[in-house]
C-alpha cells in the first residue's frame, strides 16, 4: 500500500512538473513584446488585485468595529498590518516581475529570442514617446511606463482615452519643519536626508470635450529618510522619541519611514486639442505644462533606524526596528508643476512626525517627480 501511495505521489509530481515545462516553453516561444506585454499586464494585475483585497479587509474591519465586536484601536491596529502585508506582497511581487523583464531583455539584446518576421520591427522606448509615430505595424515597448503599443492605431487609440494610467516615480530632499523654528536650524542634514516614492496612477479627464482639468489618483509607496545632525540619532522614552547623542561617532545615523499612501490631485493639463488625418478631434496628456494640486492619506508600513560605525577595526551596522511613536497615518497637502513627463514637486505632512512629542515636527520633501504615460 505505502509503496502505491510512493508511485503516485512520483506520478503526480512527474506529472505537475511537465504541464508546468510545457507552460513555461509557450511563453517563450512567444515573440519579445508578447511578453513584456505579459510581464507589465501581470504587474498592473498586482496592484490591482492587493488594493481591492485589500478593501475587502478595510470593509471587514469596520464591520467588526460597527458591529462593537473590537475597539477603534483594535481595528486601527487590523487595518495597519493588513496594509503592510498587501505593502510587502506588491514590493515582493513585482520585484519578480521586475527581474524576469530585466531577463527578458538581457536575452533580447543577446539575440535569444525568435522575434520571427517583422513587417516595421520593434523599438524599445525608456521613459515618455517623443511622439506618435512609430508606423502602420511597429510595435512600441516602454519599459518604463510597462506599455506595448501594437501600431500606431493601437497607441494613437490608447493615449487618446479619457482615462489612461502612469508609472510614477519621484525623488528629492526630505526634512522636518518644526514648530518655532526654521529649515536652517534644522535638526537633519539638509542634503543627506532624502525621500523616495514609486506607484501607479491613474488620469481621468473631467470634461468630455475639454482637456484642460484631469482627477488624478493612485497607489503608491512612499520613503521619507532623515539623516540627524552632530553625530545623534532617535531614541524612543516611552511615549516621546528625542534626539540623543550618539554613543559613538557614527559613520551613517539614518531614520526610515515607509507608508502606503493614497495621492489624489486635481491636475490642469494644458495639452492642445489634436486632429487626426480625417479632421478628428481628440485629446493627449503629458504632452505640455501641467499643474498638479491636492493631497494624500496613508498608512506606515514600518519605521527603521540604521546606524553604522566602526568598532575594533571592523564597520558595525545595527538596525533598529519599531514605531519609535511615529504616526501610523499619514496626510498632507502636495503640489506639483512641470513639463511634459517631468515636474517639480512639493509634500507637506499635516499630521505631526512623532505622535506624543511636545513639539510638533512635520514632514516636508520636495523634488522631481516623472509621470511616465
Amino acid at each position: 500500500m505505502q509503496k502505491i501511495i510512493l508511485y503516485t505521489a512520483i506520478f503526480l509530481l512527474a506529472f505537475v512538473s511537465n504541464l508546468q515545462a510545457q507552460e513555461n516553453d509557450s511563453i517563450k516561444k512567444l515573440s519579445f513584446e508578447k511578453q513584456a506585454n505579459l510581464i507589465a499586464n501581470t504587474i498592473e494585475k498586482i496592484s490591482t488585485e492587493e488594493k481591492n483585497a485589500l478593501k475587502l479587509e478595510v470593509e471587514a474591519i469596520d464591520k467588526q468595529l460597527a458591529d462593537g465586536k473590537i475597539t477603534k484601536e483594535e481595528a486601527d491596529n487590523q487595518k495597519m498590518i493588513a496594509s503592510q502585508k498587501r505593502a510587502r506582497n506588491i514590493e515582493e511581487k513585482v520585484t519578480v516581475e521586475h527581474e524576469k523583464l530585466e531577463q527578458l531583455v538581457k536575452d533580447k539584446v543577446e539575440g535569444k529570442i525568435n522575434e520571427g518576421t517583422k513587417k516595421e520591427g520593434t523599438v524599445i522606448v525608456i521613459g515618455s514617446s517623443s511622439n506618435d509615430s512609430i508606423g502602420k505595424n511597429r510595435t512600441e515597448i516602454n519599459l518604463t511606463a510597462m506599455k506595448v503599443y501594437q501600431g500606431e492605431e493601437d497607441k494613437m487609440k490608447r493615449l487618446s482615452k479619457r482615462t489612461t494610467s502612469q508609472f510614477v516615480f519621484a525623488m528629492g530632499l526630505n526634512n522636518v519643519v518644526t514648530d518655532g523654528e526654521n529649515l536652517d536650524n534644522s535638526d537633519f542634514r539638509f542634503w543627506g536626508s532624502h525621500s523616495y516614492e514609486w506607484g501607479i496612477t491613474g488620469n481621468t479627464r473631467v470634461f468630455k470635450n475639454n482637456n484642460l482639468l484631469h482627477a488624478k489618483y493612485g497607489l503608491s509607496l512612499m520613503y521619507n529618510n532623515l539623516r540627524p545632525t552632530d553625530n545623534r540619532y532617535f531614541v524612543k522614552n516611552g511615549n516621546v522619541t528625542e534626539l540623543q547623542n550618539g554613543f559613538t561617532n557614527f559613520k551613517e545615523s539614518r531614520f526610515r519611514n515607509v507608508y502606503l499612501t493614497v495621492p489624489l490631485h486635481l491636475e490642469f493639463d494644458f495639452t492642445p486639442k489634436k486632429f487626426d488625418k480625417d479632421g478628428n478631434p481628440y485629446f493627449r496628456t503629458h504632452e505640455s505644462v501641467r499643474l498638479g494640486i491636492g493631497g494624500y492619506g496613508g498608512i506606515r508600513v514600518k519605521s527603521k533606524q540604521i546606524l553604522r560605525y566602526q568598532e575594533d577595526d571592523q564597520c558595525i551596522k545595527v538596525k533598529q526596528k519599531g514605531d519609535f511613536n511615529v504616526s501610523n497615518f499619514n496626510y498632507g497637502l502636495s503640489a506639483y508643476i512641470g513639463y511634459r513627463a517631468t515636474s517639480l514637486y512639493i509634500k507637506y505632512d499635516l499630521n505631526p512626525l512623532f505622535k506624543n512629542n511636545a513639539v510638533n515636527q512635520n514632514n516636508i520633501s520636495l523634488g522631481v517627480r516623472f509621470d511616465f504615460n
